[in-house]
């Protein structure tokens, strides 16, 4: 496992928004956690898949897709971003299983190279199912971060409170300020 810091302002988020939030904006500019395999096993030891899955080239690659695909099911249409997200999740399936435990469910690969991307797009339909309208980008002007909203009312606006929303608040106290 990597002994790297996951730089990102975000973490925690459910697997499928933390695959988006792989991307964010640093004063101004993009970054990406997934530019290449270092990342992406900061990524993966991040969200407890290291050690399952290896942070080489296939997974890479396969983990852009479903980026990709998640980015266009939050911000296009369903109609264009289904075959997208659809592709990804072709390459798995869930196998039903009776456990000492009772019933119990396991993710199947093929090609066990496309684990994480599946595991993230299986995840963005779990989520759709539990509340699809908390599924959220950041409001904070020039933040591209995503988070599910889990505040009792569902009102949460910010990625952070700490970072975006306290600028939106001195934003706001300025313009009323120099209004005075």
């Amino acid at each position: 496992m990597s002994a790297a810091r996951d730089p990102r302002p975000l973490t925690g988020e459910p697997l499928a928004l933390d695959l988006l939030n792989t991307r964010w904006n640093r004063e101004g500019v993009t970054q990406d956690l997934l530019d290449g395999t270092e990342g992406l096993e900061v990524w993966l030891g991040g969200n407890g898949l290291a050690g399952t899955y290896p942070a080489d080239a296939a997974v890479l690659r396969h983990l852009r897709q479903a980026r990709e695909a998640l980015r266009a099911a939050v911000h296009g249409s369903p109609d264009e971003a289904a075959p997208l997200v659809d592709a990804v999740l072709a390459h798995g399936r869930i196998r039903a299983r009776l456990t000492a435990a009772g019933p119990g469910e396991e993710p199947e690969f093929a090609d066990p190279a496309w684990g994480p991307a599946w595991l993230a797009a299986r995840n963005y339909l779990e989520l759709l199912t539990r509340d699809p309208e908390r599924i959220r980008t950041c409001a904070g002007g020039g933040c591209i971060l995503h988070f599910y909203d889990t505040s009792r009312n569902g009102t949460r606006r910010w990625c952070s409170m700490a970072a975006c929303g306290n600028r939106a608040k001195a934003s706001r106290h300025y313009a009323r300020s120099k209004e005075s």
